[in-house]
């Protein structure tokens, strides 16, 4: 499936990003990793464009071009790519993706898309498009979350705070052994969901380490990888359709 390079204007500058599936009435918008926009990620958008999907993969680091490119299985083992990397993830915020998803949403409905839109994110994506849907309730039906940390931490921007303003439906994949997402935290997610009444699932993928569903991850296992693809082929599916 051929993919579409588009520039959206947002409030800070311009972000590129990949389009695949045009001409989609349904939208999904696939927050990456921390790695960047790359062809792994491009080949995990086009898995889900076939599905019937309008998929937008933003570059969120866009603020930082040029920057890069950054290695998915070395770059924290490398003193300078480390450093670089997480210069960048420092510096862009969960406010800074939360107002620039207002312009990604808009980017999908100029290609086309009228029907539903729903988001999933990697890593620190998780967190991201979860904050989208509670953003953009009305425009969000679905909200994924794989290998996402800090979903439920103790900074003022983790998403578990604002689960009362969630209309989407929401899918949450953990690794089994996971730091940015410990045990303590899913249940503090759990519970803010169960009492905010979002029709969620949590699922803990065990034996499966952070990043395990990312291609070129140094944590990539094929077969968990295949299973959070029917979860989530058949997630959207259900909200979206």
């Amino acid at each position: 499936m051929a993919k579409k390079d588009i520039e959206i204007r947002t409030k800070d500058g311009a972000a590129r990003a990949g389009l695949f599936g045009a001409g989609a009435k349904a939208g999904v918008i696939l927050y990456m990793d921390a790695f960047g926009p790359r062809p792994a990620l491009d080949g995990m958008a086009e898995r889900l464009a076939g599905e019937g999907y309008a998929v937008l993969v933003p570059d969120l680091f866009y603020r930082h071009a040029p920057y890069g490119p950054f290695d998915a299985a070395t770059a924290f083992e490398n003193e300078d790519s480390k450093k670089a990397l997480m210069a960048i993830l420092g510096s862009t915020t969960q406010e800074m993706t939360i107002r620039d998803s207002g312009a990604f949403i808009e980017a999908l409905v100029s290609e086309g898309v009228t029907g539903s839109v729903g988001v999933v994110g990697y890593c620190m994506g998780g967190a991201r498009a979860l904050n989208a849907a509670a953003s953009y309730p009305d425009k969000i039906k679905a909200a994924a979350s794989l290998h996402g940390g800090n979903l439920a931490s103790d900074a003022p921007d983790s998403p578990y705070r604002r689960a009362v303003e969630i209309k989407a439906r929401v899918y949450v994949g953990t690794a089994g052994v996971d730091r940015s997402f410990p045990p303590e935290q899913s249940a503090r997610l759990a519970e803010a969901l169960r009492a905010a009444e979002v029709d969620h699932i949590i699922e803990n993928y065990v034996g499966m380490a952070h990043g395990w569903c990312v291609p070129d991850h140094g944590a990539y296992n094929k077969a968990g990888a295949e299973r959070h693809w029917k979860r989530l082929i058949e997630f959207f599916s259900e909200a979206l359709r």
